[in-house]
């Protein structure tokens, strides 16, 4: 159920941006005008065509939202955050080793080891 919902909104989302795209800027936002193209429609008819189109497809777009924030919310009811932070028992599996302390971060001493120069032997 979720997914099919989750289909329609995005054909919806992509119907709402093809629509938007076709419509003829009005005004001069950002100093742009609208070109006179000819068409089968008049411009006012294909205005009031495209604003209704926008307009369902709009509605039915936050539709398509809530049903999903429902269906989501549905899908979580019960469950927390809080129920992933608690800590993991230890079923017998090895711990991470911890972390050196002090002295064994540094490099062993050469009194430690071989000697440095190697032997000419």
């Amino acid at each position: 159920m979720e997914n099919v919902v989750l289909i329609i909104h995005l054909l919806l989302a992509l119907g709402l941006i093809a629509v938007v795209l076709l419509q003829r800027s009005e005004g001069g936002g950002l100093g742009m005008g609208g070109g006179g193209g000819g068409g089968a429609m008049s411009g006012r008819a294909a205005a009031t065509a495209l604003s209704k189109i926008t307009w369902f497809l709009a509605v039915a777009f936050i539709g398509t939202s809530i049903t999903l924030t429902v269906l989501a919310a549905q899908k979580s009811a019960g469950s927390s955050i809080t129920d992933s932070l608690t800590s993991p028992t230890n079923d017998g599996a090895p711990t991470a080793p911890t972390s050196p302390l002090g002295s064994d971060l540094l490099p062993p001493s050469p009194s430690e080891n071989a000697p440095l120069v190697p032997s000419a032997d």
